[in-house]
């Protein structure tokens, strides 16, 4: 199955507030692995910059003057996802831009039942955690040093590795189950080594008693102590 694993930056928080999409950076999976393949775009909003949207992701107007707008690009964008699922953390956000930017083109918007959001699995297996993106990656032990700023296709690719993760790990290729699920570690132990219980050399029990002898030998040492402080009577 072909997923797109995406990211976007932004001059703000919503589009009805005159906000635009300023960068796209998608990876694909092809049965939750990443095949290689990604699309990364920064686009001209042909706005100013607010200076809270450029703290976060270091994208100044002067370095976007020279990009191409998002319409420019929107036909190669739309190739390349095609009519994969689309994967996002907080979907929601990422795909009201995503969609206000097509519809201001006159190009039909991405029907949300395409939408899986990161972040609703996240809250569900993990109820009162923190669902930030560099929470999860370090419950994970997914490496993110090199995320100094938001940027749209790091952050795709810590995701993708984050949604692998999120929807059984590395085991999913291992189940025997015709649908793909969370494995517990005695699944995955009975999983990867099915016959694991009987694999196992039987061996003769241990004997944990002295032997006659060994209690006669010990009588002995201890007639040769002299005043044991275990002995009242003596």
């Amino acid at each position: 199955m072909r997923e797109i694993v995406f990211d976007t930056e932004t001059t703000g928080l919503s589009p009805k507030d005159g906000h635009r999409l300023v960068e796209i950076g998608c990876v694909e999976l092809v049965n939750r692995v990443e095949t290689g393949r990604t699309h990364h775009v920064y686009f001209n909003p042909n706005r100013s910059m607010p200076s809270e949207a450029e703290a976060v992701h270091g994208l100044s107007a002067i370095f976007l003057s020279d990009k191409p707008s998002f319409a420019d690009e929107a036909g190669a964008l739309l190739d390349f996802i095609g009519d994969a699922p689309l994967v996002a953390h907080n979907a929601t956000f990422d795909f009201t831009f995503l969609n206000a930017e097509l519809e201001q083109c006159g190009l039909e918007t991405i029907s949300l039942t395409r939408m899986i959001d990161t972040l609703a699995i996240a809250r569900q297996r993990h109820p009162g955690a923190k669902h930030s993106l560099d929470a999860l990656c370090s419950r994970y032990g997914i490496d993110r040093s090199h995320r100094v700023k938001h940027g749209a296709l790091l952050d795709a690719q810590l995701l993708s590795q984050l949604y692998v993760e999120l929807t059984g790990g590395r085991q999913i290729g291992l189940s025997l189950r015709s649908e793909p699920a969370a494995e517990t570690p005695s699944d995955m132990c009975a999983t990867t080594n099915p016959g694991w219980r009987t694999s196992r050399p039987v061996r003769t029990p241990r004997p944990h008693m002295a032997s006659e002898e060994e209690l006669l030998r010990h009588k002995a040492f201890i007639a040769k102590l002299a005043d044991p402080l275990w002995d009242s009577t003596a």
